[in-house]
């Protein structure tokens, strides 16, 4: 026989599980803040001064160095002198996550700051608005993004950015200055999130618009329209996911600006991303297949799952109702156990990568499934949290890799538990 769980006991379990999750967010945002929310990176290999201090610039020898920094099981990177630097993408990530802990406190709301003059801060700055671990949210929210303006790339269309490290591709050398359309989506998405703290926000992320565009070739192909991944993609093969994170940023801004040419510009986009769903429901990362090593590795599909979810959440429209079905089967049947720990591919379980539990989280928490964002939640503290708001960076099946990295598992894992909490809040209380 199955033990009734009393109503009270539910609720208290519940109550508990929520403050609990507050505290994991505290923690990683703290632990973030500590280092000025600079830390190591996944491809930042070429930060190494070992590297820069060569007399040759050999693109063999970068590859070398990014990869042993990359791929073994202990972290390199000290040995290499690679310099711990704020990623742009990352900064985006825990601008938002920084807001939305102001927003979870009571301390800012959308329509302005309870607490804070925002009137006065072009003057006086910020008044004291402090939680009760003595943090200020919506003032680190506030200068992380001031920030993403004052280091955003230049030269270009419009508002954008990048890593601001080097980065060595096959066929082509990424430069610090050189923006992408992923870095500038996130830096779009903090910017319009963060519209009261600045009534200029919105503006400066409408132009990133005229970036996709211009910069990133925006054009038409059979069954829609497509863009490149950033200045060095490979002209013969077409970066999947970042279409469709293109495509999500157009659709940001037109929730704002209610501009049809921008929800025309992201269909274009979305049509050609759907065109190129496989038959058992998932994305691979390239078209064609062959130019990747990468099959339908786990996040990069969650990217893509999410863009047509936020599509239908700003338009209301049911264009692509078959396909988010059919991958969101595909992205939770295949790409998740049912314990919640995150698949690599359609193929194979290991490495269990923090990024994948991060973006799944926000999947589900976007579907609506919370049960699911949460038992993603509850495998990653088990098995990728060492406490103290550190996350580590893949499971392995035999190890763990034990390396932090800042925007890989520190900036996702706080956005992730904080929109899941935004909307377990919204939850109990729809009219928030």
């Amino acid at each position: 026989m199955t033990q009734r769980i009393p109503a009270h006991t539910a609720e208290r379990s519940a109550v508990e599980d929520e403050r609990q999750l507050m505290d994991r967010l505290r923690e990683t945002l703290a632990f973030a803040r500590a280092r000025n929310y600079r830390g190591w990176d996944y491809g930042d290999g070429m930060s190494s001064r070992l590297l820069q201090w060569l007399p040759i610039d050999n693109k063999w020898l970068n590859i070398a160095v990014q990869e042993l920094a990359k791929r073994p099981p202990v972290n390199m990177r000290p040995l290499l002198l690679v310099e711990q630097k704020r990623n742009y993408k990352g900064t985006a990530l825990f601008a938002m996550s920084n807001l939305n802990m102001a927003r979870l406190l009571g301390e800012f709301d959308d329509a302005g700051s309870a607490g804070i003059d925002l009137a006065a801060t072009a003057t006086n700055g910020y008044q004291a608005v402090q939680d009760e671990s003595g943090v200020n949210y919506t003032k680190e929210a506030y200068d992380l993004n001031e920030w993403l303006i004052s280091n955003r790339s230049v030269g270009y269309h419009g508002f954008c950015g990048g890593h601001k490290h080097p980065i060595q591709h096959l066929d082509g050398k990424g430069l610090p200055n050189d923006p992408d359309i992923v870095s500038t989506s996130f830096a779009v998405k903090s910017l319009l999130s963060a519209a009261a703290l600045d009534p200029m926000y919105p503006s400066i992320a409408k132009t990133a618009s005229d970036f996709l565009i211009e910069d990133l070739n925006y054009r038409s192909v059979d069954g829609g329209a497509r863009i490149d991944y950033h200045f060095n993609h490979p002209s013969d093969a077409y970066t999947i996911n970042a279409g469709a994170i293109g495509a999500r940023m157009l659709i940001d801004l037109y929730a704002y600006f209610d501009d049809d040419r921008l929800r025309e510009r992201a269909e274009g986009i979305l049509d050609h991303v759907v065109d190129l769903q496989t038959d058992i429901g998932g994305w691979t990362y390239r078209e064609p297949p062959s130019a990747s090593h990468l099959s339908m590795d786990n996040h990069h599909n969650g990217f893509i799952v999410e863009a047509l979810l936020r599509y239908r959440e700003v338009t209301g429209s049911d264009r692509y109702d078959d396909t988010i079905d059919s991958s969101l089967s595909f992205y939770r049947n295949t790409l998740f156990d049912p314990s919640g720990a995150p698949n690599w591919d359609e193929t194979s379980t290991y490495p269990r990568d923090i990024h994948a539990s991060a973006q799944g989280i926000l999947v589900f928490t976007y579907s609506g499934d919370l049960d699911f964002a949460r038992r993603i939640i509850a495998w990653t503290l088990d098995q990728l949290y060492r406490g103290d708001g550190q996350f580590y960076y893949r499971k392995h099946r035999l190890y763990t890799t034990r390396i932090t990295l800042m925007r890989w598992c520190q900036a996702w894992m706080a956005y992730a538990i904080s929109e899941y909490l935004r909307a377990l809040k919204k939850e109990a209380n729809p009219t928030l």
